[in-house]
C-alpha cells in the first residue's frame, strides 16, 4: 500500500451496513438456538407461543398439535397446527420470514410475544442446519381456500424468499399449520419439549394440546376450564416509566398543538387537570407548542412529572391467570397432597404495571431428600433455561421457608417434596436477554414474589403443621392402645372378671383415652392416595378404629 494514501480510506472500504437477519445467523444462540437440544425446544415453543396468542385475540379456545417426527441424523421434523383466526394472504410470508416483524412490539398489552423475533427465528435456524424451507398452510374461512408456501429467508436484506405459493383444500375451517426440519437433539429432563408442554398446559388451563413425541407416543393435555382469559387491552404508557431520549422522540412525533394535549394524549392515567399539575411543577406553559421544546426544556417537564403524583397505570392489559385455574392446573398436571395459589395486587416497575401469581404443590410422589422443583412462567409462557440468573429463583432462595416447615441451607433453594410455581404478567416482562428465559432483577418485581412465595408458605407451613401434629398425636395413641389390651387382661386376672367384663374394660380405656386426648384432628388431604407414608398412617389407624368399634358393638 502506498505510503500517501491514508489506511482510514481502504478501512472504509470494508465497511458496510450488518443486516438485521444477517446478525442473528451469526448469533443465533441470543435467540435461544445455541445447542441441538435447546433448538428443537425453542422452535416448538415459538410455534405454540404464536398460536395460542391467535387463538385468544380472536376468542377460540386453542386446540394445539404438535408432532416432531424424528428423521434420524439427528434430523427432526416438526409441524405445530392450531385452530386459531389464520393469518391474511399478504402477511403470512413477512411473519416468518422476516426478522423484527410484528404487531407486538408496539403495543403495551399482555402477550406471549414481545419482540417479532420467535417464529422468523425458528425459520431461520430451520433453513441453516438443513437447507430446507419452511411449509406454512393457513386458512381464515370456511369459504376461502388455504394458502400453502414454502418460504426461507434472504438473510442480506431480510425479507421472505418465496420458493412456492399455491392454494389448497384443507378440512379446518380457518387455522395455521407450519412445518420445519431441522438439526436437533431429543433428551427428556426438567428442559426437554414434554417439560415445557406440560408446563404450558399448568398456566393455560383453557387449552388442550395433542403431542406426538418422536417415539411416536401421542399424550393428551386437556383443557381443565371452558373460560378463555380476559382479552387484555392496550395502554399508553405511564408518565412514570417514560425516560428522557423516549420523551424528546414522543415530543418530536406527537400531532399534540399543545404541551397539555400532548400530555393528555399519549400517556395514561393523565387527564386535564394532572396534565396542568405537570405543567405547573414544571414551570412550562400548558399552551407551550411540543415542537418548541427541547433538550433542556424536556429535561425540565420530566422532573415535573416525578414531582406529580399520578395514579397507577390500568391493569386491564394484564391478564393473569387466577389463584383458581392456577391451582386447578397445578392439580391437572402434578400428583400432590396439597396445592394453594395466591394472585397479588397489580404493581408497577418503571412506569409498566405488573401481577404476580404464585401456586405450590407439596407432597405426593415428589422426592422429599432433593431441592424444590420450580417453574418459571412469564406471561403464561415456561421459562427453563438460565433459572439460576432469574429474579424467580433469587426471590425463592431468599424467602426463609424454614418458616413454613421445609429445611434450607443458607443462599440455597429449600429441600423438600415441593414445586413451586411463579409467574410474571406484564405488558413488557423485562428478560435478561432476546431468547426470554430469564427476568431481570427489578427490585419491584423481586419484592412482589417474595409477597406472593410467603403468602402461600403461610399456607403450606399450617398444613405441614397439622400433619406432624396429627403424626404425632397418631403416634402416641397407638402407644396407649397397643397397652389396652394387657392392662384389660392383667385386671381381669386381678379381679376374676369375665371375658365380656374384660371387654367391657378395653371399651372404658379407649372412651378414657378420646376424653383425655380428645378427638384426633383430621387433616384433609387433596390427594391422599399419592403420599404412601400419611395414607399408610390414615389406613392403619382406619382399621384400628374399625377393631374398636367392633368391640362396641359386641358389647
Amino acid at each position: 500500500m502506498p505510503e500517501d494514501i491514508p489506511i482510514a480510506l481502504e478501512l472504509a472500504k470494508k465497511q458496510r451496513e450488518i443486516g438485521v437477519a444477517e446478525f442473528f445467523a451469526r448469533n443465533r444462540h441470543l435467540l435461544g438456538f445455541d445447542n441441538k437440544r435447546k433448538a428443537l425446544m425453542t422452535t416448538i415453543k415459538e410455534a405454540v407461543d404464536n398460536s395460542l396468542d391467535a387463538c385468544e385475540e380472536a376468542r377460540v379456545l386453542p386446540e394445539v398439535s404438535v408432532e416432531v417426527i424424528d428423521m434420524q441424523n439427528d434430523k427432526f421434523r416438526v409441524i405445530v397446527e392450531d385452530n386459531g383466526p389464520g393469518i391474511v394472504k399478504k402477511q403470512i410470508p413477512h411473519i416468518f420470514a422476516r426478522l423484527l416483524y410484528g404487531s407486538k412490539f408496539f403495543k403495551l398489552s399482555q402477550s406471549r410475544g414481545q419482540q417479532g423475533i420467535g417464529i422468523s427465528a425458528a425459520v431461520l435456524y430451520s433453513q441453516l442446519t438443513t437447507g430446507k424451507p419452511a411449509k406454512i398452510i393457513s386458512k381464515i374461512s370456511p369459504k376461502e381456500p388455504a394458502h400453502y408456501y414454502e418460504l426461507k429467508i434472504d438473510t442480506q436484506k431480510n425479507k421472505p424468499d418465496i420458493e412456492k405459493e399455491d392454494t389448497l383444500e384443507w378440512k379446518k375451517d380457518h387455522g395455521t399449520k407450519i412445518e420445519l426440519d431441522l438439526e436437533g437433539s431429543y433428551l427428556g429432563g426438567s428442559q426437554s419439549i414434554d417439560q415445557y408442554l406440560k408446563q404450558t398446559a399448568i398456566v393455560n388451563p383453557h387449552v388442550t394440546i395433542v403431542y406426538t413425541n418422536p417415539k411416536a407416543e401421542q399424550i393428551i393435555f386437556p383443557k381443565a376450564t371452558d373460560k378463555l382469559p380476559p382479552l387484555p387491552e392496550e395502554i399508553k404508557p405511564h408518565p412514570y416509566g417514560v425516560e428522557l431520549g423516549v420523551l424528546i422522540t414522543m415530543l418530536d412525533n406527537t400531532d399534540a398543538r399543545t404541551l397539555q394535549a400532548f400530555l393528555t394524549q399519549e400517556f395514561s392515567r393523565v387527564g386535564p387537570n394532572t396534565a396542568k399539575e405537570i405543567c405547573q411543577n414544571a414551570a412550562l406553559l400548558p399552551s407551550t407548542k411540543p415542537s418548541d421544546i427541547n433538550r433542556d426544556i424536556a429535561e425540565k417537564l420530566l422532573a415535573g412529572i416525578n414531582k406529580t403524583k399520578i395514579i397507577a397505570p390500568p391493569t386491564d392489559c394484564i391478564s393473569p391467570i387466577g389463584e383458581e385455574l392456577l391451582e386447578k392446573g397445578l392439580k391437572k398436571e402434578i400428583n400432590a397432597e396439597f396445592y394453594c395459589a395466591v394472585t397479588r395486587p397489580p404493581e408497577v416497575y418503571r412506569g409498566n404495571p405488573f401481577v404476580i401469581e404464585a401456586g405450590l404443590a407439596y407432597g405426593g410422589q415428589q422426592n422429599a431428600e432433593e431441592a424444590v422443583t420450580i417453574y418459571r412462567f412469564a406471561n403464561r409462557v415456561p421459562l427453563l433455561y438460565q433459572q439460576g440468573a432469574c429474579a424467580i429463583s433469587k426471590s425463592i432462595i431468599q424467602t426463609n421457608w424454614r418458616s413454613y416447615g421445609l429445611s434450607q441451607s443458607q443462599n440455597s433453594l429449600p429441600i423438600g417434596p415441593l414445586t413451586i410455581a411463579v409467574h410474571v404478567a406484564s405488558v413488557w416482562v423485562p428478560f435478561t436477554s432476546e431468547s426470554k428465559e430469564a427476568i431481570a432483577h427489578y427490585p419491584e418485581i423481586i419484592k412482589e414474589i417474595k409477597l406472593a412465595l410467603q403468602e402461600c408458605g403461610r399456607k403450606l407451613g399450617a398444613y405441614i403443621y397439622k400433619k406432624r401434629k396429627f403424626q404425632v398425636e397418631s403416634q402416641k395413641r397407638d402407644y396407649i392402645q397397643t397397652y389396652i389390651p394387657h392392662v384389660s387382661d392383667a385386671l381381669k386376672e386381678l379381679l376374676g372378671l369375665k371375658e365380656t367384663d374384660q371387654k367391657k374394660i378395653e371399651s372404658a380405656l379407649v372412651e378414657i383415652l378420646k376424653k383425655h386426648r380428645g378427638e384426633l384432628e383430621k387433616v384433609e388431604m387433596e390427594n391422599p392416595e399419592y403420599d404412601e407414608e400419611f395414607a399408610a398412617i390414615g389406613k392403619e389407624k382406619k382399621e384400628k378404629q374399625e377393631t374398636l368399634d367392633e368391640v362396641k358393638e359386641d358389647d
